[in-house]
């Protein structure tokens, strides 16, 4: 009889808990211009994509992706009702035939809805935590078709002393935050490339909460279950208004790691294949010549910022670097050399490497990164002309050519004259 009334009394906090959330336009933190945003960081697409969005809800991401990517998007949620909610909402707006919905668990997707491959995009708005993000983001991968891109969404902190409160709260919610380093490790290490990490601004949590509070002030508290689900709901509420500043979400932009070129850290024992690489892909030896004096210049150098990427039989066959410069007194990175050796060129070889030194650098809570170098390569990695942020180079280059990649948005983007170190001679 206990197990019954229990089941019973389960099955009424369900409802009523559902009955808050139903006909939001959201039910997680999130913004159009946060979709809106978080889709140009993912690249170019095809003029089709095919998009998987899990956990959708009731679908304001799927629809925008359908209408504004030109995406077929498969929607997919447990919750039977969000999924109505979407089929309704995409005939209202004539996008029935872009839109096709799936009930299914996130943590097993299997069958022939879901085939490894498959898609351009999978995206993940605020539904990642519940499989876990390491879990999304290493199983959906194999998902992905060549070139495809995974955008996920965690919950993170954003200070580095989180109150006990805020601590207790979400671990009764079954999740612990990491600071967002830490995540983007975790996505590293499950075979991820950072394309972009956002950490979603403040207003995109009102665009949630405002309407769900309406909600609640409207709820009846007598109805089955909703004295639980009112209380539940109001100590989120409370927790976001008390402790808002302690953590947020951030976004993940993600690409598998290019399999044909294993990267990792610089060895004592490739120094001569790294001067030998940078020696043949430059005119001249100069290049080559600047890594081992940065090498040698303790107030440059960063362990675990000098990165190789290596042929299929461990040959080195591209090198990036990283090393400390400072935009006036403030510190950040530069990025140079970046060699690839001739016989690897337009391979990838480059490509990988410098992503995996981004990473690295992400993973370290580095904040900025500068690089002179070609326009039309470096922006396939985020960078943008450093003049945008007041940044300015002490020599004469074309604006174009000087470029910042900014990693962590929640530090301030300092201005002013860049200062390299000693052995590169500005």
């Amino acid at each position: 009889m206990t197990d019954h009334t229990d089941a019973s009394r389960d099955d009424a906090r369900t409802e009523a808990f559902f009955s808050l959330h139903h006909r939001l336009p959201r039910q997680s933190p999130g913004s159009d211009a946060t979709t809106r945003r978080l889709l140009g960081l993912a690249g170019p697409l095809p003029a089709r994509p095919r998009v998987l969005d899990l956990g959708c809800g009731p679908g304001r991401a799927a629809l925008l992706l359908a209408a504004e990517a030109g995406a077929e998007v498969t929607a997919v949620d447990l919750h039977e009702p969000f999924l109505d909610e979407l089929r309704t909402a995409a005939e209202a707006r004539g996008l029935g035939d872009r839109v096709r919905t799936v009930k299914a668990d996130m943590g097993d997707l299997t069958g022939p809805d879901f085939p490894a491959g498959s898609f351009d995009l999978v995206w993940a708005e605020g539904s990642a935590y519940c499989i876990g993000f390491d879990n999304a983001v290493r199983d959906w991968q194999r998902l992905l078709a060549p070139g495809g891109t995974l955008v996920v969404s965690e919950c993170v902190w954003t200070t580095d002393a989180p109150t006990e409160r805020a601590r207790a709260f979400w671990e009764r919610h079954g999740t612990t935050p990491r600071q967002a380093p830490a995540t983007a490790a975790a996505a590293v290490d499950a075979g991820c490339h950072v394309l972009a990490a956002l950490i979603q601004p403040g207003s995109d949590w009102d665009e949630y909460y405002a309407p769900l509070a309406e909600r609640v002030a409207a709820a009846d508290p007598a109805a089955p279950g909703m004295a639980w689900a009112l209380a539940s709901t109001r100590e989120e509420l409370d927790m976001r208004r008390e402790h808002g500043t302690e953590y947020g979400y951030a976004a993940y932009v993600l690409r598998p790691v290019d399999p044909r070129w294993p990267v990792r850290p610089e060895s004592a024992a490739d120094r001569a294949a790294v001067h030998a690489v940078n020696a043949a892909a430059f005119e001249t030896r100069a290049e080559a010549d600047l890594v081992d004096a940065l090498r040698a210049d303790a107030d440059a150098w960063l362990p675990g910022l000098s990165y190789v990427a290596e042929s299929q039989d461990g040959q080195v066959a591209a090198y990036a670097l990283l090393t400390r410069c400072r935009v006036g007194d403030a510190p950040a990175l530069a990025l140079a050399p970046v060699a690839t050796s001739p016989a690897y060129q337009r391979q990838g070889a480059g490509r990988a490497v410098v992503r995996a030194v981004l990473d690295a650098a992400r993973v370290r809570g580095e904040a900025l990164v500068l690089v002179l170098g070609h326009p039309e390569y470096y922006p396939e990695f985020g960078f943008v002309p450093a003049s945008r942020y007041g940044i300015a180079p002490a020599f004469d280059v074309p604006d174009e050519a000087m470029m910042a990649l900014v990693l962590d948005e929640a530090v301030p983007v300092p201005t002013g004259v860049i200062r390299y170190p000693a052995p590169f001679g500005v």
